[in-house]
C-alpha cells in the first residue's frame, strides 16, 4: 500500500506584518509529504527541482519516509521560486515574482513501482498534467483526492472538467466552488460538484474551518481552531491535505465518517503549519503535540444537548 503525492518543491520569499523571509524550503508536495509523514510512511513524491534545490532536504523527505525517486534533478537549472506578501488579515497577499524555471517544462513521469498507489495527492498543478498522472496508474486507486484553484478554472476548464471525472475528493476554497459551479449557495455548488465525479468535496475556509460534503447529501463542519498568533498562512491549504490524506491511508478507512475525522487530523495539522515561517513548524513537531492538539479540536466542538 502506498501514497503518492503530485505537486510543487519549491523555494518561496515570504512577508507578512511580522517579520519576513528572504529564501526558504515550500512548494504544495513538500507540505503534503510532511504532514502525511507523521500518520504514513510508505510515501511517493513526484516533482521538478534544479540543482540549486539543496541535497539535504531531499534527504530529510527520504528519512521521513518519502521516496524521491520520482523527484526529477535538472542539473545546472533553478527550481520553482515564488514570491509573496501578506497584507495585516493575513488572509489576503499579493504576489510579487513567480518564476516558474524547471516547473515550466514539468512533465511528471512515474517511476514503475509508482504506478500501484492506493491513495494519490494530485497538488494544484495543471489540470492537463494531473491527467497525465492518472493516465500512468493502470488500476483504480482506493482514493484519489485533487486540489485546484481559480487561475485554472480562468484558462484550462474544460481539461479540469475532464480529470474531476476521474477522482474522488475535490479540495476548493468557497470562492472557487462558486465559479466552478456558478452557484452562489455552497450547498447547491456541492451537490453540481457531484455531478462532476468526486464523491466528497472539502470546501476550505481558512480561519474559519472546512465545510465537507458528499454525493448522498451529508454535510459536516469543522471549525478552525482559535490561534493566539498566525504567523504565515503559506502552505496552510496543502498541510491540510496531507494530515488529512496521511490519516486516511493509515486508516484504511474512506468512508464518510472517517473522513470527518481526516478533517481534524488535518485541520490540525494546518494550525502547526501557520506558526512559523514556511514549513519549519512541520519539521519539528512531536507525536504528543498532535495528539494534544486533536484533542483540543475534539474539546472544541464536543457538545452535550438533551432533545427536549
Amino acid at each position: 500500500m502506498s501514497f503518492l503525492t503530485v505537486g510543487t518543491v519549491a523555494f518561496d520569499a515570504i512577508e507578512t506584518p511580522f517579520d519576513k523571509v528572504d529564501k526558504i524550503i515550500g512548494g504544495s508536495a513538500t507540505y503534503i509529504c510532511t504532514a502525511a509523514s507523521y500518520f504514513y510512511k510508505n510515501q511517493q513524491m513526484v516533482s521538478v527541482i534544479g540543482s540549486d534545490f539543496p541535497k539535504e532536504s531531499i534527504q530529510d523527505f527520504q528519512n521521513r519516509g518519502i521516496d524521491t525517486s520520482g523527484l526529477d534533478v535538472k542539473e545546472g537549472e533553478k527550481s520553482f521560486f515564488w514570491s509573496g506578501k501578506y497584507h495585516n488579515d493575513m488572509n489576503s497577499r499579493d504576489t510579487l515574482i513567480t518564476d516558474l524555471n524547471v516547473l515550466a517544462d514539468f512533465n511528471p513521469v512515474l517511476p514503475d513501482s509508482y504506478q500501484s498507489p492506493e491513495y494519490v495527492m494530485l497538488g494544484n498543478i495543471d489540470p492537463a498534467l494531473q491527467n497525465k498522472v492518472l493516465d500512468q496508474i493502470p488500476n483504480r486507486p482506493k482514493l484519489v483526492m485533487l486540489d485546484t484553484m481559480n487561475f485554472w478554472m480562468d484558462i484550462a476548464m474544460d481539461e479540469l472538467k475532464k480529470v474531476l471525472k476521474r477522482i474522488d475528493v475535490l479540495t476548493i476554497n468557497d470562492s472557487e466552488a462558486r465559479q466552478l459551479t456558478g452557484e452562489y449557495s455552497l450547498v447547491r455548488a456541492a451537490k453540481k460538484v457531484a455531478e462532476m465525479g468526486p464523491k466528497y468535496l472539502i470546501i476550505k475556509k481558512g480561519e474559519h474551518g472546512a465545510l465537507l460534503f458528499d454525493n448522498q447529501n451529508n454535510v459536516f463542519f469543522a471549525p478552525a481552531l482559535p490561534l493566539e498568533e498566525v504567523f504565515d498562512p503559506t502552505g496552510a491549504g496543502d498541510t491540510f491535505a496531507g494530515g488529512l490524506m496521511g490519516y486516511l491511508a493509515n486508516s484504511g478507512d474512506v468512508s464518510f465518517d472517517n473522513m470527518k475525522r481526516g478533517i481534524i487530523y488535518g485541520s490540525t495539522m494546518a494550525s502547526f503549519c501557520v506558526e512559523k515561517f514556511g514549513p519549519n513548524r512541520l519539521f519539528e513537531l512531536t507525536d504528543e503535540e498532535i495528539h494534544n492538539r486533536v484533542q483540543e479540536f475534539v474539546n472544541l466542538v464536543q457538545v452535550d444537548i438533551t432533545l427536549t
